[in-house]
């Protein structure tokens, strides 16, 4: 399944398309799948590898019509994507699981004023998009106004986090193993949609420099928010690790991008996994279910 009706549609076909090439190339006989309107699955599917994102494709939509139809898909379940997806909802569990977090306030009015209680820089972001779609960053106060109208484009609530500064890393999940540290270092500005999806605008270092304890710790964070929530089988968990080295857990993506610029599959070339068998050992691990 690729495309979809979300507003991570072309991110989307980009990575289905890539995958669906992999798994051909594996020998598999791959059907593509666009949910957009009336859908239907063929009747020998054996297993449906879903990569969609953002609205219906990650938000547990998907998987809970999969799991009416009993049919094996590939990443986290119902509950656990709907609960990543909500951007309050899961840095409430993860400060109950003891996962660092930015300090936030939940925003649903959309003419409230910056909260006192936080300071500039702020980060604003939709509480239920992915991809960095709708964020923004408020470096000074007469950005608030129109950085506050971007993120309500994208939904009815807005998160506003205090900008931690730092080192911008990810960690992937892929089974029982935590992937190598990924560190993203945009060329100009900061890691957004056009720095993520525009080959060449960002570098990329994997395994990341960090000391064997360091990493360690990262890791360590990354596999605590993935489990808390409940996630299963692969995804990336997004870190900024302070100034005092502490990680800091932003988000975790459940259908992770596969992209030609995507960080999962660069995490898992760091650990000696290619791509194609990347996407045979997403597969695999739905089927086992």
């Amino acid at each position: 399944m690729l495309g979809g009706p979300g507003a991570e549609r072309e991110v989307s076909l980009r990575s289905g398309n890539a995958v669906i090439s992999a798994l051909r190339r594996r020998g598999h006989c791959v059907t593509e799948i666009d949910p957009v309107g009336t859908w239907k699955l063929p009747a020998d599917i054996d297993v449906v590898f879903l990569a969609l994102h953002g609205r219906f494709g990650e938000d547990g939509t998907v998987q809970r019509q999969l799991e009416e139809l009993k049919v094996a898909y590939t990443g986290s379940g119902v509950e656990a994507s709907a609960l990543a997806f909500d951007k309050a909802l899961s840095k409430a569990r993860f400060r109950s699981a003891g996962v660092k977090v930015a300090e936030d306030v939940l925003i649903k009015d959309r003419r409230s004023g910056r909260p006192a209680e936080l300071e500039l820089p702020l980060v604003l972001k939709p509480v239920a998009q992915g991809s960095s779609v709708g964020l923004s960053f408020v470096m000074k106060e007469e950005d608030w106004d129109d950085s506050l109208a971007k993120a309500f484009e994208f939904g009815d609530s807005v998160l506003c986090e205090r900008m931690v500064q730092g080192r911008e890393v990810t960690v992937g999940v892929l089974g029982d193993a935590t992937l190598p540290i990924v560190e993203v270092r945009p060329k100009s500005g900061f890691y957004d949609y056009q720095n993520k999806y525009t080959t060449g605008a960002t570098d990329y270092f994997c395994p990341a420099e960090f000391s064997v304890a360091q990493t360690e710790r990262i890791q360590q964070a990354g596999r605590k928010a993935f489990e808390c929530l409940g996630c299963r089988d692969y995804g990336r968990v997004d870190i900024i690790v302070d100034n005092h080295g502490e990680p800091v857990v932003l988000e975790v993506n459940t259908l992770p991008g596969m992209t030609e610029t995507s960080l999962m599959p660069k995490a898992a070339a760091a650990a000696g996994i290619g791509y194609d068998e990347l996407c045979q050992r997403m597969t695999e691990l739905a089927l086992k279910r």
